[in-house]
């Protein structure tokens, strides 16, 4: 019965979050407790809440104080060098752009953490999707996949947690299979090419400035596209687009059944045209030029510290922080105002961390998610086992998605190993086996980086899940694909 009632409680929150029925936050909180109650256990309820915040305390104070920290960053202009070497890479160009976040995504993941990825990611690729009106959906799915593809570094998380439920060594399980996993983000290049494609067959080949485009949208057809910086020019507004073909690019109308959405509400709200200048203004009051080295070097020590995990996250973040507001904002009242110009976002994250607790303390607390697993390991036929390997993999990626990294590979993995040696697999191919689904991982619901990705984004999750769930999973598929060809897994 827990079984049952474990795969109906996720399938009804996937399906009400999709439907935009309920709210992500109102849904977390909300289904785990009505099936807590189902379950006769709702008694029990307020202990697996506690406990389940208690799990996520930490996660939820170091997103808090990162957002602050790499919203002060921002705002001082350190990333204001890497805004403007994309933007002459992208050149307006859609499909350069979404080959650029994806590169993007992929060389800030080396830090091993996806909400600094995310921050960081978002906060330099916002403004250009809006003001060529690009998908937003685009942006959170590339750069949720290629993070979960690089979320395999033995720092990054899985490859440890792998290690030590197996009592391996985590170069033993992570070297091995760099192959398979540099196949996986070529893959994800890959998507990022077709996606940029798709991208520039429906808004057309752009610009930043007065410049006259052809759009691949017709043969037959041109389009003038002005696109200008803040405040327009010629009396054009900014984001402002004139058309003079029928098949005008910009027009937002897709026909492919596969594409990103067109109508969002992270691209097509009443306030388009505002959110569409939120660039980083080069001449904004927040800029510290005389200290930017001193942030650079702040910044790199951070992440060298988090990397080596000389101490825990959250206390480098709130470090951190507070170095960045004292040095960069030495004034009460310009402290305060920092605080406050990012307190939405840390409110929207935190909040959605503890509600996800609620979520995983149910399924955790209630004992579904552990008849679940053994349910669905249970079911692997004995002709199966000499190929656990492939068995593993395949089942890492959608148990990572409905689990949390913790539960699969200390309650799971250990299981699958053991079933695996009966074989002759040895656990080594298990655990390699067992990284294939953090491609999909990444966009989960119990992630909590991933709210930082759509509200940053200003994305709807449950249009990122169902934009980004597909590809995703493939992208795991290759991975797997790669490693069996490869003689890894």
């Amino acid at each position: 019965m827990l079984t049952i009632l474990g795969f109906v409680m996720i399938a009804t929150f996937l399906v009400l979050i999709m439907m935009k029925k309920m709210s992500p936050m109102a849904a977390l909180v909300l289904i785990p407790a009505l099936f807590c109650i189902l379950v006769g256990q709702g008694a029990h309820l307020g202990d697996y809440v506690v406990k389940g915040i208690g799990d996520l305390a930490p996660t939820a104070a170091m997103l808090m104080f990162a957002i602050i920290y790499f919203g002060v960053m921002i705002d001082v202009g350190l990333f204001d060098p890497i805004v403007r070497g994309i933007l002459k890479f992208c050149k307006a160009d859609p499909v350069r752009v979404v080959v650029g976040t994806a590169l993007l995504a992929a060389i800030v993941s080396l830090d091993g953490d996806g909400s600094t990825t995310f921050m960081i990611t978002v906060s330099a690729l916002y403004p250009l999707y809006k003001r060529l009106k690009m998908s937003l959906v685009v942006m959170t799915g590339v750069a949720a996949t290629a993070n979960g593809v690089m979320n395999t570094l033995p720092w990054g998380g899985p490859t440890a947690r792998a290690a030590t439920a197996l009592k391996l060594d985590a170069g033993d399980i992570f070297v091995p299979m760099i192959p398979a996993l540099a196949v996986g983000l070529v893959a994800v290049f890959a998507l990022a090419y077709v996606l940029g494609r798709r991208e520039r067959k429906r808004l057309g080949v752009l610009t930043l400035g007065d410049t006259r485009v052809v759009t691949e949208a017709s043969d037959e057809e041109e389009t003038e596209l002005v696109l200008v910086g803040a405040g327009g020019k010629g009396g054009v507004p900014a984001g402002t687009q004139r058309g003079t073909g029928t098949g005008g690019a910009g027009t937002g109308s897709g026909t492919d059944p596969d594409a990103a959405p067109d109508s969002d509400p992270a691209t097509d709200s009443g306030d388009h045209a505002d959110d569409g200048l939120q660039t980083l203004d080069p001449q904004r009051a927040t800029l510290r030029p005389k200290l930017y080295w001193f942030n650079a070097a702040l910044t790199l020590a951070l992440l060298t510290l988090l990397i080596l995990q000389v101490m825990p996250i959250p206390v480098l973040f709130l470090i951190g922080a507070a170095l960045a507001l004292t040095v960069n904002f030495p004034q009460m009242k310009d402290q305060k105002a920092r605080v406050a110009a990012h307190a939405e976002n840390v409110l929207n994250v935190s909040g959605m961390v503890f509600a996800a607790a609620v979520f995983t303390g149910v399924l955790t607390g209630t004992g579904m998610v552990e008849h679940m697993a053994r349910w669905l390991v249970s079911g692997i036929p004995d002709a199966l086992g000499p190929h656990m390997g492939i068995v593993t993999g395949v089942l890492s990626i959608p148990l990572t998605y409905f689990m949390s990294n913790d539960g699969f590979y200390f309650g799971i993995v250990p299981i699958l190993a053991e079933a695996g040696a009966a074989h002759g697999v040895a656990p080594i191919e298990i655990a390699r086996a067992s990284l294939v689904g953090q491609a999909l991982h990444m966009s989960s619901p119990l992630v909590p980086a991933v709210y930082v990705l759509v509200g940053m984004a200003k994305v709807e999750f449950g249009d990122h899940t169902k934009f980004t769930v597909k590809w995703a999973a493939l992208t795991s598929l290759v991975v797997l694909c790669a490693g069996l060809l490869f003689g890894i897994i």
